[in-house]
């Protein structure tokens, strides 16, 4: 089995929809990767990774009641294909990201300011 570890910010308030009888959260990680130095300058390049992830069950429950936009997440997660035939009856490759487990990490500025307002 694959085991995945990722970290970053959430980049939108996750969204719970109904999948069955099951709850599923579905959110994207945002994180920075080294990307080389700016041959002019000789500065750090980076770029910008974003990983969309689902959460079913419980797990996505959680992860919507409590993640707000710019939340860090420590997340494990598996890697399952998602194929699938199109309307026309091209065959599609894809991935899905599937979260086993996860951490709260820092909070995101929203997340700051909600904590400031209840402290007045």
């Amino acid at each position: 089995m694959n085991r995945l570890f990722f970290t970053g910010r959430v980049a939108a308030t996750p969204v719970l929809s109904n999948h069955g009888d099951s709850k599923v959260a579905k959110f994207t990680l945002i994180s920075n990767e080294y990307a080389g130095r700016d041959e002019g300058s000789g500065e750090t390049k980076e770029r910008q990774v974003r990983i969309q992830f689902t959460a079913f069950g419980s797990r996505g429950e959680v992860i919507a009641r409590n993640v707000l936009k710019g939340d860090q997440l420590i997340v494990e997660a598996k890697l399952s294909n998602n194929d699938y035939l199109d309307g026309q009856g091209v065959e599609r490759y894809g991935y899905n990201f599937t979260v086993d487990s996860f951490e709260f990490g820092a909070p995101g500025e929203p997340r700051r300011a909600q904590l400031a307002r209840r402290q007045e």
